[in-house]
């Protein structure tokens, strides 16, 4: 076994440039920031790894610019000196370290799975396990506001055999407006898609009640996150009353999260973020949770590039079952790469490289362009 250290840790502020604006209940945005890893060792080897978020501080409790303080004062010192190759050591310090941040540790955590990769010539998804597939199919979220518009986008992606799973954000507009919006959209696409919702809180109880009652009888497939995750007793009134399923997906900011929400009956579907979880290692902690409790899975994502795209790929890939698929169309949303190679969409599929570590390489000069000065 190598007797490898960590010797130095460097986190890069990235802002990539977007094929559209990508419109939240809470926040639009304009661009996507990554916080790229850099994690190199004493025998010569780097990983890399990503952190990001949705909106920053709009959506959760982290932010690029916090991660990239939090990693340079605190847990970058921590790893330093540190075996490269005892991942449990690693990040079981700096969960002692430091309470939350749990997207800053996934970014670490993925560097050290993707050094350690390198190091035994083996794929990330070996090291979690081992696949039991190849590809992922991949969801595409509509994201324009504009009906028509998404109808478009739609057929276009089917044509090109892109995606057929497709989500609407709703939840910023009047409860009756969206519901318009998306019934329409679901009737123009038939039973040639996928169509599910994402409200991301907005609603409150009352709303959702006559909202997943509206949605399920049209034929929408699954709704995430419709009411406060902090209304815990009116998600578990919700998920046994609606007709549509529903997936939990900010109710869970930890893996303990998972196991609470799995105990009350509080959904049916996960998803599955190594951002919300710590890691590829802790994501798979939830799902092996979800899968004893009988809650199918789904494997989400913060909108990551390429880097952490691959590394949640590489989790899910070992997973029993998807039911639902993924949504791991985070480079797809970028006009700009940072890696030398971008990862592979064909079929309604993300294909995942079968090559050690994550996969990738940095591409140098597109990285010191979009770098934050």
């Amino acid at each position: 076994m190598s007797h490898a250290v960590i010797e130095q840790v460097e986190a890069v502020i990235v802002d990539l440039p977007t094929i559209r604006p990508h419109k939240l209940a809470m926040h639009t945005m304009q661009q996507q920031t990554l916080v790229i890893l850099r994690l190199r060792c004493s025998d010569g080897i780097e990983g890399i790894g990503e952190a990001t978020t949705i909106g920053g501080l709009a959506y959760g409790y982290e932010s690029p610019e916090s991660i990239k303080a939090n990693i340079d004062a605190h847990l970058a010192p921590a790893l330093v000196g540190m075996a490269a190759v005892n991942i449990n050591a690693a990040m079981l310090k700096l969960d002692k370290l430091a309470k939350g941040n749990t997207f800053a540790k996934s970014g670490l955590e993925s560097a050290l799975l993707d050094a350690h990769g390198k190091r035994l010539g083996l794929p990330v998804s070996e090291l979690l396990g081992g696949r039991v597939r190849d590809s992922l199919e991949v969801a595409w979220t509509l994201a324009s506001g504009d009906t028509a518009r998404d109808i478009a986008e739609a057929e276009q992606m089917l044509e090109l055999r892109r995606h057929r799973i497709f989500k609407l954000k709703i939840g910023a507009n009047p409860l009756e407006q969206d519901l318009k919006h998306v019934v329409a959209i679901k009737k123009a696409l038939g039973n040639y898609a996928s169509v599910r919702v994402d409200v991301n809180q907005y609603w409150d109880e009352s709303q959702a009640i006559r909202g997943c009652q509206v949605l399920g009888e049209h034929g929408i497939d699954l709704i995430e996150q419709p009411i406060s995750r902090a209304n815990r007793t009116g998600q578990v009134r919700l998920n046994r009353r609606s007709p549509a399923p529903i997936m939990a997906d900010e109710s869970i900011e930890s893996v303990e999260d998972a196991l609470s929400l799995a105990a009350d009956g509080a959904a049916s579907i996960f998803a599955l973020k190594i951002a919300k979880n710590g890691g590829p290692r802790a994501v798979l902690r939830t799902a092996q949770i979800a899968e004893a409790a009988g809650i199918a899975l789904y494997g989400g994502t913060m909108l990551e590039g390429s880097v952490g795209t691959l590394a949640s790929a590489h989790a899910f890939l070992t997973l029993r079952q998807l039911t639902w698929g993924t949504e791991l169309f985070g480079p797809l949303l970028l006009t700009e790469e940072i890696v030398r190679q971008a990862p592979v969409y064909r079929d309604f599929e993300l294909h995942v490289p079968n090559t050690p570590g994550l996969g990738l390489a940095l591409d140098e000069a597109q990285l010191s362009r979009f770098a934050r000065r």
